[in-house]
C-alpha cells in the first residue's frame, strides 16, 4: 500500500498474511521495515540470532497456537522483505534517468516504484494518487480545489500512461490488471463552496491490461453523467469482473471459521470484456 496508513483498514478474518506493508516515503523504504543507519549488519545479525531462538522457543511450548503461527510466519516475511536484496525495489536511482522523468514527479514516482514491485513478485499493489493535495482539496472537491483538478488529471494521465507504456515493453502489461477508481461519482451541480458534492449514482472506472477484451468505454450515461442509461455495471459487477479477470472464482465464498463470506455480493462479471 503506497499511500498513508488508514486505522480502519486490515486483514480482519483473513490472518496476517493478508496485510498490508504500508509505503510513505519512496527515500527510505516501507515504514517498520527500513533498517536505521545505525544498525550495522554485525549488529542486525546478532539481532535476527536473538530474535529467532524467541521465535523458536515460542512455536515449541505452543506447536497448535495458529495466532502464534500466524504472527511467527509475518516476522519471518518482514526479515526478508527488510532485506538488502528486496530493499533494492526502491532505489530508482537504477532506473535511467529519462525514464524517471517520463513517469513525471510524486505519483508517477510511486508508480514506477510499483513496476519494480510487480518484477519481484508483489501480487497486489494499492497506491494513492494525492497524498500532499497539489490543488489544496485532493480529489474530494468540495470547495475551490475545483478550479484546480486539472493538475491531479496531468499528474494522472502522465503517470499512467509512462506505466503502461513500460509494462508494455516489459511484457508485462497482459499480465497486470490496473484499477483506476474512487468511492464515489460528482454530481453535474457545484455547491455552495464552489465545488461538488458526492454522487453515488453514476461514476467510472479504468481497468487497463490484464489480458482484457478493451473496447473503449463500456456504458453510457446521461448527457448530465447523473444516471447510467446503457450497460449499467454495479460496483458487485466490477468486482466480479476483476476477479475474473485475475481468474479468481467471483461466485466463491470466503470463510470467518464456519460463517460464509460472499466475496462479491452476487455480481455477475461483464463478460464482455473477458478474454474467456
Amino acid at each position: 500500500m503506497i499511500g498513508y496508513p488508514n486505522l480502519t483498514r486490515g486483514p480482519g478474518f483473513l490472518g496476517q498474511k493478508a496485510g498490508f506493508v504500508y509505503l510513505t516515503d519512496l527515500k527510505t523504504g516501507p515504514a517498520g521495515l527500513t533498517r536505521p543507519e545505525v544498525i550495522t549488519p554485525k549488529r542486525q545479525l546478532r539481532r535476527e540470532t536473538l530474535l529467532n531462538t524467541v521465535r523458536a522457543a515460542g512455536l515449541d511450548r505452543n506447536p497448535d497456537n495458529k495466532l502464534l503461527q500466524q504472527y511467527d510466519a509475518a516476522v519471518g516475511e518482514s526479515l526478508r522483505l527488510s532485506g538488502p536484496e528486496f530493499m533494492k525495489t526502491f532505489d530508482l536511482r537504477a532506473e535511467s534517468e529519462s525514464l524517471r522523468d517520463t513517469y513525471g514527479a510524486g505519483f508517477g514516482q510511486r508508480l514506477l516504484a510499483s513496476r519494480r514491485l510487480i518484477e519481484r513478485g508483489v501480487r497486489f499493489i494499492e497506491v494513492s494518487h494525492n497524498m500532499n493535495f497539489r490543488n489544496g482539496t485532493g480529489w474530494d472537491t468540495h470547495n475551490q480545489g475545483q478550479q484546480k483538478q486539472h493538475l491531479l488529471i496531468q499528474e494522472l494521465d502522465r503517470g499512467l500512461s509512462a506505466l503502461m507504456n513500460d509494462l508494455r515493453q516489459k511484457n508485462l502489461l497482459d499480465r497486470t490488471l490496473i484499477v483506476i477508481n474512487s468511492e464515489f461519482g460528482r454530481p453535474a451541480q457545484f455547491d455552495s463552496g464552489g465545488g461538488r458534492g458526492h454522487h453515488s449514482k453514476c461514476f467510472s472506472t479504468v481497468l487497463a491490461g490484464g489480458g482484457l477484451k478493451h473496447c473503449g468505454a463500456w456504458g453510457v450515461s446521461d448527457e448530465l453523467a447523473m444516471k447510467p442509461v446503457e450497460n449499467p455495471t454495479s460496483v458487485p459487477d466490477l468486482f466480479a469482473t476483476i476477479c475474473s479477470a485475475l481468474k479468481i472464482d467471483p461466485s466463491e465464498n470466503l470463510y470467518d471459521g464456519d460463517r460464509p463470506v460472499p466475496i462479491t455480493d452476487q455480481g455477475i462479471p461483464v463478460s464482455q470484456l473477458l478474454s474467456s
